[in-house]
C-alpha cells in the first residue's frame, strides 16, 4: 500500500527526487479505507510503501504524522501484520519507535538504512545525520527491546571512501549487530551529484571491502539467529522453499526467513514453528 510518493532528501547518489518529484502524502482516510478493505479480503501482511515513509504527513493540513497513522492502522480489527519501508534515519523519531514497540499489528522489525559508518562519507552523501545520531536511535529502541530486529542498507566504495571510512562502517555493524544487511558497491547514476565526484579508490579495493563486509555480516547473522533456537515463533507461511520444495517458507515478526515441513494449504496462514536449527540466512523448525 503506497502511502506517499516522491522524495525531498536529495541524497547525492540517488536519482529518485529528480524523476519522482517532491514528497506527496496520501490522505489518511484513503489509506485506512484501503487497508481495512484488504484485511476484510483476508490479506495477512500489509506493506506500507514510500521512498521515505516516516516523513509521511509533513505536507498534509490535518497534521497526522507517520506514528499517528501507524496507531490508527493498528486499531483495525483482524489478524494481520503491518510492515513498512523505507525509513530515513533523520525522521526515525522516538514516537515512531514507540508505535513499533506498542502496536500489536506492527511487525517487530525496522529497516533503517545507515549507508556508511563515516561522518565524512555521510556528509558527502547528504544524508543529514551523523553516525552518533544514528546510533542514538538504535540505542533508544534497543533500550526498550535489546533483541529488536534491525536491518540496514550499506554502500561500499562511495567516491573517495578511504580505508578509515570503511573501517567505520565495519565498526557500526559490530556495534548494531544487524540481523541482515543489503549491501551494494557504489555505481554512478547519471544526473546525480555523486556521479561527478572524484574517486581514487580502485575497483579491486572496493571488491575486497565488500567481501570483508559480507564475511563479517555472515558471522553476525549466524550468532544473531541463535537467539531463536528452541523458541516457538509465529510465522506467516508464504510459499515453498526454492532449494527444498518439500519444505514451506515464511517469515516471523522479526522478518526472519523460516523453513519448516508443511502442506501447501498452510500458505497464507499464520502457524507456530519451534526452531530446531539456525543458519546464516534462515532458521528451520517444525510445526507445533
Amino acid at each position: 500500500v503506497s502511502i506517499m510518493y516522491g522524495c525531498n532528501n536529495f541524497c547525492t547518489y540517488c536519482i529518485v527526487p529528480y524523476v519522482r518529484g517532491r514528497e506527496r502524502s496520501r490522505k489518511p482516510e484513503h489509506i485506512l479505507a484501503e487497508v481495512r478493505g484488504l484485511v476484510q479480503q483476508g490479506y495477512k501482511e500489509i506493506m506500507l510503501l514510500g521512498q521515505n515513509v516516516n516523513s509521511y504527513g509533513k505536507d498534509l493540513e490535518d497534521g497526522m504524522d507517520f506514528p499517528a497513522l501507524l496507531r490508527e492502522l493498528d486499531k483495525i480489527e483482524g489478524d494481520f501484520w503491518i510492515r513498512f519501508m523505507s525509513s530515513h534515519p533523520k525522521d526515525a523519531t522516538p514516537e515512531m519507535m514507540d508505535a513499533l514497540l506498542e502496536c500489536s499489528h506492527l511487525a517487530k522489525h525496522l529497516h533503517l538504512p545507515v549507508q556508511s559508518g563515516s561522518d565524512d562519507v555521510l556528509r558527502r552523501m547528504n544524508r543529514r545525520y551523523t553516525v552518533e545520531q544514528y546510533l542514538e536511535k538504535v540505542r533508544y529502541i534497543r533500550s526498550r527491546d535489546p533483541e529488536f530486529s534491525l536491518t540496514t542498507d550499506l554502500i561500499v566504495g562511495f567516491p573517495d571512501e578511504t580505508a578509515e571510512d570503511f573501517e567505520g562502517t565495519l565498526a557500526v555493524m559490530l556495534q548494531v549487530r544487524y540481523d541482515n544487511v543489503y549491501s551494494f558497491i557504489y555505481s554512478k547514476r547519471t544526473g546525480t551529484k555523486a556521479a561527478v565526484m572524484p574517486d581514487a579508490t580502485s575497483d579491486a579495493e572496493k571488491s575486497e571491502r565488500m567481501q570483508r563486509l559480507l564475511a563479517l555480516q555472515r558471522e553476525i547473522s549466524v550468532e544473531n539467529n541463535r537467539r531463536f533456537l528452541g523458541r516457538t515463533i509465529r510465522v506467516l507461511a508464504d510459499g515453498q522453499s526454492r532449494k527444498r520444495p518439500e519444505l514451506l517458507t515464511g517469515r516471523n515478526a522479526e522478518n526472519m526467513l523460516v523453513e519448516f515441513a508443511g502442506t501447501p494449504e498452510l500458505i497464507g496462514t499464520f502457524v507456530d514453528v519451534r526452531i530446531t536449527e539456525t543458519h546464516n540466512g534462515l532458521v528451520t523448525g517444525e510445526l507445533v
